[in-house]
């Protein structure tokens, strides 16, 4: 695996649940706070995020959001942008139309000159055509075996896969994968994590057997021992993880208070074998944003 010691995240200006994307999203839950409230409280949480990933000795690059125009989801960057080991960056289709604004002109020239990049991929034209792929959201990515596994849904294009595919040479693991109560999973990297010599997987909200098995055969031949979290613990966020190298050379698995509480004696065992772990609180996020701290994490290469 190609791990980065590099990452950017952005700084949200106002923060807040954002009822476009709650229609596709079942892990995003109704703040019990103003949006006021809920902006500050999301504002704490990043800035003591980002001082602790740079404390493990990884280097953080921090782009500001503005307040204008109002990009409630500007936290989770790993959707519209993603940078590649051979110096490609890829902008996305998204499907909220307020989270299409994230891609800010400012932010993109800042990734730029951060991750050196040689080229550039726009998708970004797709939303116009009601075609969306949002990032390494929707695309979980082994970048030495090349490969990228896709949980296909609203966000998630199978003929955008296949494009994206072809444009940067990796091969596409396509399946699709159900919450509990029977919704599609909205994003990949919800329900997996690639890691060293391991993944974590939700394998049971991959129905269909087939695919399923296809999933798993994947990760077993790349070598990984394949680390199965329940439904319960993907709705803590216990498949929504990253694993990072530090100025050391170490690995670190970098995930949220929340999903490493759900975890069981046994599943952490078998990640602490081969990994480090570092965990954050950041509940308002979570719960307002329906995503993680691998949504908020995006990797400058």
């Amino acid at each position: 695996m190609v791990f980065a010691s590099k990452i950017f995240l952005v700084r949200p200006a106002q923060f807040g649940y954002n009822p476009q994307t709650a229609a596709s999203n079942s892990f995003q839950k109704l703040p019990e706070y103003s949006r006021d409230e809920s902006s500050r409280m999301a504002l704490a949480e990043f800035d003591a995020f980002a001082g602790g990933i740079s404390g493990l000795g990884i280097q953080v690059v921090v782009g500001e959001d503005r307040a204008q125009p109002h990009t409630p989801d500007a936290v989770f960057p790993n959707n519209w942008f993603s940078t590649h080991p051979d110096g490609t960056l890829v902008l996305y289709p998204m499907e909220a139309e307020a989270r299409r604004k994230e891609r800010d002109p400012l932010l993109i020239q800042k990734i730029s000159s951060a991750s050196a990049v040689r080229r550039t991929i726009d998708l970004s034209s797709h939303e116009n055509e009601g075609r969306f792929l949002e990032g390494t959201g929707s695309l979980v990515l082994d970048h030495v075996a090349k490969t990228a596994y896709a949980c296909i849904s609203s966000r998630t294009h199978p003929g955008l896969v296949s494009e994206w595919a072809s444009a940067t040479g990796y091969r596409p693991v396509a399946f699709r994968a159900y919450g509990s109560d029977g919704t599609p999973v909205y994003h990949t990297n919800v329900l997996m994590c690639l890691g060293a010599g391991f993944a974590v997987l939700c394998a049971e909200s991959i129905t269909d057997p087939a695919e399923r098995g296809k999933v798993i055969g994947e990760l077993e031949a790349g070598g990984r021992e394949v680390i199965r979290i329940s439904q319960e613990q993907m709705a803590e966020f216990a498949g929504n993880m990253i694993q990072l190298e530090n100025v050391k050379g170490e690995r670190i698995l970098v995930m949220s208070e929340r999903a490493r509480e759900s975890l069981d004696r046994e599943q952490l065992e078998a990640i602490i074998a081969r990994t480090k772990i570092a965990s954050f609180s950041i509940p308002t996020i979570e719960d307002c944003g329906g995503g993680s701290v691998r949504c908020m994490i995006a990797e400058l290469f």
